[in-house]
């Protein structure tokens, strides 16, 4: 399974492609990409939220994932904040729906208890977990890149527990 993960953000939005690999002996996760597409603030929203769409549409062209995973709207203090937010995160659903690519929605306190253990994991113990798990040499950075393989990653398992059990994908 091959899993585009993303990380929407008003200034950064990270993303990552994480492949599961259940064949031979060794079953594990593969980093195969992760990167940042970073936001000129100086731009107008409208050109910022076309950049993020070509780019994240490129990137899933490239790496023809069966499913993309994305963080659930997280609920701030500031609403007009949180407004800015989900316009990002519309734009890369819109991305998905473009490509032809389901789309997978989690909280992210599911997804820090499905790569840390912990739900109220900080951003350090995230990019540390995400490294261990994928067997990167190096923490992936940014944080937003490493944010976004821990969605895919969190699909993934997700899934496989869903597989195991009998329910659905």
């Amino acid at each position: 399974m091959r899993v585009f993960g993303i990380d929407c953000g008003t200034e950064v939005t990270g993303f990552g492609v994480v492949e599961s690999n259940d064949s031979g002996r060794e079953a594990g996760l593969i980093c195969k990409a992760l990167g940042a597409i970073r936001l000129n603030k100086a731009k107008a929203l409208p050109e910022r939220l076309a950049q993020v769409y070509r780019e994240l549409a490129a990137q899933m062209a490239e790496w023809q994932p069966e499913i993309v995973a994305i963080e659930e709207v997280f609920y701030s203090v500031n609403a007009k904040s949180a407004l800015k937010l989900g316009q990002v995160r519309g734009v890369a659903l819109l991305a998905a729906a473009t490509q032809g690519v389901p789309v997978a929605e989690y909280a992210p306190l599911k997804i820090k208890s499905s790569v840390v253990g912990y739900g109220l994991a900080d951003k350090q113990q995230v990019q540390f977990m995400v490294a261990r798990l994928l067997g990167l040499v190096e923490i992936p950075e940014p944080a937003d890149a490493a944010d976004a393989l821990a969605v895919a990653i969190c699909h993934i398992h997700t899934a496989q527990t869903l597989e195991r059990s009998g329910g659905l994908r």
